[in-house]
């Protein structure tokens, strides 16, 4: 029964750094989209 608590335990931790992980990469991909943007938009002035 102990393993079973500290396997899930185990399996909740990475599941929520996971989550934090691909949250931080959504966020620097739309950055840099919205620098591409920018650039295309200046560009075109």
């Amino acid at each position: 029964m102990r393993k079973i608590i500290a396997f899930s335990l185990v399996a909740a931790a990475l599941t929520v750094s996971a989550c934090n992980t691909i949250a931080g990469v959504g966020r620097d991909v739309s950055a840099a989209g919205s620098a591409v943007t920018q650039g295309a938009n200046d560009a075109k002035r």
